[in-house]
């Protein structure tokens, strides 16, 4: 039941994800690298708040605290390298190399350093998920040219989410609390951050809808999702969580036909299919005997 209730949690997170593209699309032209940098410093001061006001300060266990440091520069190397990369070869091949590769890469960093057991499923369901994402992404009809070191940002963007996704998960297991685990690590990425306001075209970001947008991008896809994305961490593998967030992709397509009004192609749809059914290959297999737990770093086989 626990895990069931951790995979909706991670999947409501990923719907809230999904909108993020949306929005931008809806709001003021910014420079994307300042709207990412406003949502990380907005959404860090939010989950900061909640964990003052709600536990009266940080609650980080007995984790080793210079991880903090290490998951804020792998939340900076994320929001980055990911706006870089888009530019560099487009949004359709940087999206598809970013989210395709995070699975994989938090799966893998998970059984290096984490020591969790990737199991059958978790390859079916990533395998399945990662080629829908890939079709789901190209047949959205977004142009953009190959480009080398564009797909090496998208690849570093990738191994940005999965490194701030398993280090998120041990300061959990050493006794971390979702909301002060978030705080803390968003709080150091968007102090990693900042300077980039200076660099970057920003005045946009100081009009009523631009403020209106960062503070959508902070409150909900950000604040919000993560504390439900770090709850549904704690229960499952960071493997397993880094692929139930492949719905992100399938949300923005449906949000992009009902609100845009973009028209997929059948190659997007075939992949949006291709997601749910590795999503559903997941959240349907069946839990384990409540008598047998595994241990606090290992994804349920």
């Amino acid at each position: 039941m626990e895990s069931t209730r951790a995979r909706t949690q991670v999947l409501i997170a990923a719907v809230l994800f999904g909108t993020t593209g949306t929005a931008q699309s809806l709001g003021p032209d910014i420079e994307p690298l300042a709207v990412g940098t406003a949502r990380i410093v907005v959404g860090a001061a939010l989950l900061l708040t909640l964990a003052l006001w709600v536990q009266g300060g940080l609650r980080l266990g007995d984790g080793d605290r210079r991880l903090i440091l290490l998951a804020g520069g792998f939340v900076a190397v994320y929001q980055a390298s990911f706006f870089a990369a888009v530019a560099q070869t487009g949004v359709a091949v940087g999206t598809v190399v970013a989210l395709g590769s995070a699975p994989a890469w938090t799966g893998l960093f998970g059984r290096a350093f984490a020591g969790e057991r990737l199991a059958r499923r978790w390859f079916a369901a990533t395998g399945l998920a990662c080629v829908g994402v890939v079709l789901l992404t190209l047949g959205g009809g977004a142009g953009g040219t190959v480009s080398a070191p564009g797909v090496a940002l998208a690849l570093a963007s990738g191994a940005g989410y999965a490194g701030y996704a398993v280090i998120g998960k041990h300061l959990l297991d050493r006794g971390g609390t979702p909301e002060s685990v978030m705080a803390a690590v968003f709080g150091t990425g968007a102090l990693i951050l900042l300077p980039a306001l200076a660099l970057v075209p920003a005045h946009n970001l100081l009009t009523p809808q631009g403020l209106a947008l960062a503070a959508y991008l902070g409150v909900l896809p950000t604040a919000v999702a993560y504390v439900l994305f770090a709850r549904g961490l704690r229960r499952i593998g960071a493997g397993e969580t880094a692929t139930l967030t492949l719905a992100e992709p399938v949300t923005a397509m449906v949000l992009g036909f009902a609100v845009l009004g973009e028209r997929p192609g059948a190659a997007a749809v075939a992949g949006a299919a291709l997601v749910l059914a590795g999503l559903a290959l997941l959240a349907l297999r069946s839990e384990p005997s409540p008598r047998v737990r595994s241990r606090p770093a290992e994804a349920p086989a």
